[in-house]
């Protein structure tokens, strides 16, 4: 009896969490979208629009990991399941935000032009890349684009 009660406290209280984690991303997001579009209105009002949208990109593709976490926390409210797919989209969408922002920050430092590119962590970063794109299509499902296997919460 006792420990009926006790888990259905804990299913209550988990449950609440994670609506909690579910607003704190929405409230990231929002914060996100703000700092994206002051880095746009910086870039733009200082003459450098190209390199300032390229810096501004990158937090666009942090707003794609947070809505890619959001799905995430909608599905396990609804389901109780997580996805396998979602911690490697998510590392996709570093790797990806990564790639594009390492090259703008070479151009953009103090030290000159290429100073600081470093052509073997480039490398790495398209090699991580091949292999989490390997590793989605095998945790897709090629029939619905949903993950085969999922982690459930006991």
């Amino acid at each position: 009896m006792f420990e009926q009660k006790l888990i259905t406290s804990m299913k209550n209280f988990n449950q609440l969490i994670h609506v909690l984690l579910a607003l704190a991303l929405g409230v990231a997001c929002v914060m996100v979208i703000w700092d994206f579009g002051l880095k746009a209105i910086e870039a733009w009002t200082a003459g450098n629009a190209a390199n300032g949208f390229f810096h501004a990109l990158g937090s666009l593709f942090i707003l794609w990991t947070l809505s890619t976490l959001i799905s995430a926390e909608m599905s396990y409210l609804q389901t109780g399941r997580i996805y396998v797919r979602v911690f490697v989209e998510v590392a996709m969408i570093s790797v990806i935000r990564e790639m594009i922002v390492q090259p703008v920050q070479v151009i953009s430092s103090p030290g000159g032009e290429g100073a600081n590119f470093n052509p073997i962590h480039y490398g790495l970063l398209l090699a991580a890349l091949l292999i989490i794109g390997i590793v989605y299509r095998l945790v897709s499902d090629p029939r619905q684009g949903d993950a085969s296997e999922s982690v459930e919460e006991k």
